[in-house]
């Protein structure tokens, strides 16, 4: 069939690159077990953890438009997975009926109006006339879920409030089945993620690519799909014998099979390619222990021949065409992003400020919810209008909502410290309650401050290299391309599977690049933009520092936590079933 040769077909272009930088990865990973450990970047706040993942997040009852083109009540239950999963009715939920079907929303965009959601539909099909594929809607407040090479999802809500809460979880599906899987620190993934930004690149694609989300397969048939769409819109979409009404749905249904007919062939073939890369690596294991002085030495002798022939050019191009725009796009990065840590800081504020409030009047109630499903506004796409015409970077979308991931945590990880504290503080000094909340809160607040700091550093960083780094070796590939292939002849055989060319003379362009974006991040912080610390800033007395990062000498009972814990996750759950 057409789907799955063009699968095979771009799976065995793709496999050389990953075998390549499995081997490469898995090395790196052995030298840092041997290794000092390098110091990381100390937060404050007490960690909490992700959600287990079957704890519900959220569950409500939702009208949701069926194949059967009717709208049906349905039992919605968001796990932390974050796959949402449609019951038939609270009942069969509660007696572990499977779901209907579950939705992985990767790559979605969420829209609420119908005229947004077909100028998103036409602006895809700029020659083809859809209808609006629903008419009549059971309740006010639609919400439309537009998915890459799948078909859309259709719900309903007849209150404002229940759709702005579908909404927030909704997004937090969104962003954490795009990112969480490429977050992920192992062999396989960081072996994959190097593997297909050199697999583009030999293509001539240096861009930051917005489809890069979601597990390994879903990438790879994005790849497919990318390649495969064009040719189907040519051929097929003029064909298709249906009414106009229909015409929209058929489309989507056929590249929708033809999407799960790619990934059931490539998830059989990464399959394989993982498991081959496993025993390889299991096999060199022995020689890389063995000989790991001498394969840094080849690696090290390499780097200095790249040095010598690159070293000066990069610098020299990074100095006159992107250093003096650093600090430019770092001003468009720092106001919106910082405001939304702020806003998340006095939304947790007001809600310790509440808790507070409701304790002394007799109970605590689940009012920190709010600062959970609360989304504060980061970026949109105008404020870095110039980069995609100056960096060719358009990517924003990824940004934002690894952003959002880092923010929404560090308010997790507020609420959580909080309840820590409180109950440590209480146990110590129990006729004094109010006070020590509100030396708790103080505590929390300032802690927060420091954290967010620390946080935002990193993600303005890792944007700027982020922006500029792919234009940088767009710009240079010309010029290396063929140097680079006859450097190849200096690293000896047995070594090459941990010794590669490409790779090293990328940490040198990185490497130059990261001094001068080093450099911006830190003057900002020495200015005390946005609240930014320096490095070397004593932001509290050594005292007050250890008291703070202290955590209760035993753990609180689990009656106890209940009593004290609003957990984000559990917050939701609660809420939802009122």
């Amino acid at each position: 069939m057409l789907f799955v040769g063009c699968a095979e077909a771009e799976l065995k272009e793709f496999g050389p690159h990953y075998r390549t930088q499995y081997s490469v990865v898995f090395f790196s990973q052995v030298q840092d077990e041997l290794e000092q450990p390098k110091e990381k970047i100390k937060q404050l706040l007490k960690q909490r953890g992700p959600p287990e993942a079957g704890e519900v997040l959220y569950e409500e009852q939702v009208l949701h438009f069926e194949a059967t083109r009717k709208w049906e009540e349905r039992y919605v239950v968001v796990r932390g997975n974050y796959c949402l999963e449609c019951h038939n009715s609270f009942e069969t939920f509660v007696k572990g009926v499977p779901p209907r079907h579950k939705l992985l929303p990767t790559g979605g965009t969420v829209l609420t109006t119908e005229e947004k959601y077909m100028a998103m539909v036409d602006k895809c099909f700029p020659n083809e006339k859809f209808a609006p594929p629903i008419i009549g809607m059971p309740g006010q407040f639609p919400v439309y879920l537009r998915l890459p090479y799948r078909r859309d999802y259709y719900f309903c809500f007849r209150q404002d409030a229940r759709q702005a809460e579908f909404l927030s979880i909704l997004s937090d599906c969104i962003r954490h089945q795009n990112q969480d899987f490429l977050k992920k620190k192992t062999v396989e993934v960081q072996a994959f993620l190097k593997a297909v930004h050199l697999y583009r690149q030999v293509k001539g694609s240096y861009d930051s690519w917005k489809m890069l989300i979601g597990s390994d397969v879903r990438v790879l048939a994005n790849l497919v799909m990318e390649e495969l769409l064009p040719s189907l819109e040519k051929d097929m979409l003029p064909h298709l014998k249906a009414r106009k009404t229909e015409r929209k749905r058929v489309w989507f249904a056929t590249v929708e099979a033809a999407y799960i007919l790619v990934q059931e062939c490539l998830f059989e073939g990464m399959s394989a390619l993982k498991e081959e890369c496993r025993k390889a690596a299991h096999q060199q294991e022995v020689l890389i222990r063995s000989d790991m002085d001498q394969i840094l030495n080849s690696r090290t002798y390499l780097e200095g021949k790249l040095r010598a022939s690159v070293l000066e050019s990069a610098e020299k191009f990074c100095l006159e065409s992107v250093q003096p725009y650093l600090a430019s796009v770092l001003e468009e990065l720092m106001g919106p992003i910082s405001s939304g840590f702020q806003e998340a800081r006095l939304l947790s504020d007001s809600q310790m400020d509440q808790l507070c409030q409701d304790f002394q009047e007799g109970g605590v109630t689940n009012e920190l919810k709010q600062v959970q499903t609360s989304s504060p506004r980061l970026l949109t796409n105008s404020p870095l209008h110039d980069l995609q015409e100056r960096f060719g970077f358009s990517n924003i979308s990824s940004l934002v909502h690894s952003t959002q991931i880092d923010l929404q945590q560090l308010v997790e990880n507020a609420a959580y410290t909080f309840h820590l504290l409180l109950y440590k503080d209480i146990e110590d000094s129990p006729g004094n309650a109010c006070s020590a909340m509100e030396k708790s809160r103080h505590r929390v607040l300032k802690q927060y401050d420091y954290d967010s700091s620390t946080v935002r550093k990193r993600i303005f960083r890792e944007a700027l290299v982020g922006i500029t780094l792919p234009h940088i070796k767009k710009t240079l590939a010309p010029t290396y391309k063929t140097e680079l292939q006859g450097l190849k002849q200096f690293i000896y055989a047995d070594y090459s599977n941990f010794v590669h060319v490409h790779n090293i003379y990328e940490g040198i362009l990185l490497q130059s690049l990261d001094k001068e974006v080093i450099k911006v991040v830190e003057e900002a912080a020495r200015l005390k933009k946005h609240n930014l610390f320096t490095d070397t800033r004593d932001l509290l007395s050594q005292s007050s520092c250890s008291s703070i990062i202290s955590t209760p000498a035993t753990q609180p009972s689990p009656k106890a936590m209940a009593r004290w814990s609003v957990g984000v996750h559990k917050d939701r759950a609660v809420a939802s079933r009122k």
